[in-house]
């Protein structure tokens, strides 16, 4: 059967060929190498990790029914990854045999469903006659693992008590424990691994991830096909609720007032709860003080931008993953210039990987300038008045809240004039918008803040110097 893996590549080749454009044809299936057959495994060479994820990704359904069609039920997918590199001679490339697609069982086991009875009326409202058995998809993704998820000094008290949540759901102080931070940094990382790490040591719990959005589509579908009742019913039968993006609950009363009981009802009943949020509950806006009293029951930890030697063990890291070799001198300027978050630095890496191995480059340092200055150029973006108002209260080491106050002391006053000064010279909004959301002042107010701050900046060394460091905190 070995020396028909050739003939059978072929006859899938030509099923693919019909099903794919020929741009995407020629990209990702002409360079794949048939290698060998064996046991209905067919082994085929792929350039790179990053060649073998994508057809994982786009094309895995495809590969299989043909594959099937040819060998049977049974057959089966194996990559032999490459890392070809024209420009290094007498260096043998890289290989690494990878299995096809088999990921991690993140099923929960079938759970008792309280909406299907058999009979018409249950006497004792603790006890539901005629259950079945339901099914709970866990919405986990099971690339999202604590063995994935660098620890560094950004995140390590989020990721310890993350652990200790995994290890004793709803048996710690940790409850609820809310992860909060900047986008991109993890956050929604850290919360699955969690899931996913309690799910491998309590197999009987039933663990559940949904983002705010998510939950909000449901709970609208539920309030118009009337059956709010068995919505909440639903989420009180879980053992471990993962919730995404809280922050975006906010506005909406109705479905926190649902949350609350649901929230109430698993807290009370030794269930764990797991929220991540852009912001800490103290400076959420729009939410209900009852929930964010009980959001302050556990622990609140924050993930910060990755320090250098983070960002340089995520690249690591990452590189190792796709099976790549790269010099220090790429992840060093890699991590130099990509500074912000963690999906930034990984979509980088991603590029450099792309342009690589589809333009035959060499993978160096010149490559990463080229790829690199273009990503940090094209994604710079525009400050927020929230971001401006904790730099410079960070700067004059003052709680954010007191640039909101009603008050005339000095120090106070002229922090909220450089907050201004910097919102009207770094953001696109109003005069009025900015008055608003720093101090509730008009626009008359600002107009006065920023000529009062130009004129210090002229006459006074020592306040230009303040300046000019809140302003590099800030472009930083």
């Amino acid at each position: 059967m070995n020396n028909n893996h050739f003939q059978i590549w072929e006859n899938c080749l030509t099923v693919i060929k019909d099903n794919v454009s020929p741009i995407s044809y020629s990209t990702w299936f002409q360079p794949i190498v048939p290698l060998k057959l064996e046991n209905e495994i067919l082994t085929l060479q792929v350039p790179s990790h990053f060649f073998y994820e994508y057809l994982e990704e786009k094309y895995i359904d495809l590969l299989r029914k043909t594959l099937r069609k040819e060998l049977g039920s049974n057959a089966k997918l194996e990559y032999n990854v490459v890392m070809e590199n024209n420009h290094m001679a007498n260096v043998k490339p890289l290989s690494v045999i990878v299995p096809g697609n088999n990921p991690a069982n993140t099923k929960n086991r079938p759970v008792k469903n309280p909406f299907s009875q058999e009979e018409p009326s249950i006497k004792n409202p603790f006890v539901i006659p005629g259950i079945k058995k339901l099914q709970i998809d866990s919405q986990l993704n099971p690339d999202y693992t604590f063995s994935n998820f660098i620890e560094g000094d950004c995140n390590r008290l989020a990721r310890s008590a993350g652990w200790a949540v995994s290890e004793n759901p709803g048996g710690t102080a940790f409850n609820p424990l809310v992860l909060y931070g900047d986008s991109g940094l993890g956050k929604t990382h850290l919360a699955q691994s969690i899931g996913l790490k309690a799910k491998e040591l309590h197999p009987e719990k039933t663990v559940l991830y949904v983002s705010s959005q998510k939950f909000q589509t449901q709970f609208t579908e539920a309030i118009r096909n009337n059956n709010k009742n068995d919505f909440l019913h639903f989420y009180q039968m879980i053992d471990i609720l993962i919730i995404d993006d809280i922050q975006e609950l906010a506005g909406k009363e109705k479905t926190q007032n649902t949350f609350f009981h649901i929230f109430n009802h698993l807290h009370q009943s030794g269930k764990q709860l797991i929220l991540t949020s852009d912001k800490a509950p103290i400076e959420l806006k729009g939410m209900e003080n009852r929930l964010l009293s009980r959001f302050k029951w556990g622990l609140s930890a924050d993930l910060q931008n990755p320090d250098y030697e983070t960002r340089v063990r995520i690249l690591q890291q990452k590189a190792y993953k796709d099976g790549i070799i790269l010099e220090n001198d790429v992840i060093e300027y890699i991590a130099t210039h990509v500074i912000n978050n963690v999906r930034e630095l990984e979509g980088a890496l991603i590029s450099l990987l792309a342009q690589s191995t589809l333009n035959k480059k060499e993978l160096n340092l010149e490559l990463a300038i080229e790829i690199i200055d273009k990503l940090v150029k094209n994604t710079k973006r525009e400050i927020s008045i929230d971001y401006i108002q904790k730099i410079v209260c960070d700067h004059f080491n003052m709680a954010i809240d007191l640039l909101q106050a009603k008050t005339r002391k000095r120090e106070i006053v002229q922090a909220r004039q450089i907050a201004m000064y910097f919102s009207k010279s770094m953001t696109k909004a109003s005069l009025s918008t900015i008055g608003s959301q720093i101090g509730k002042k008009d626009h008359a107010t600002v107009l006065h803040a920023c000529k009062t701050v130009n004129n210090l900046i002229d006459t006074d060394r020592a306040f230009k110097t303040q300046i000019d460091e809140i302003n590099k905190k800030l472009k930083m």
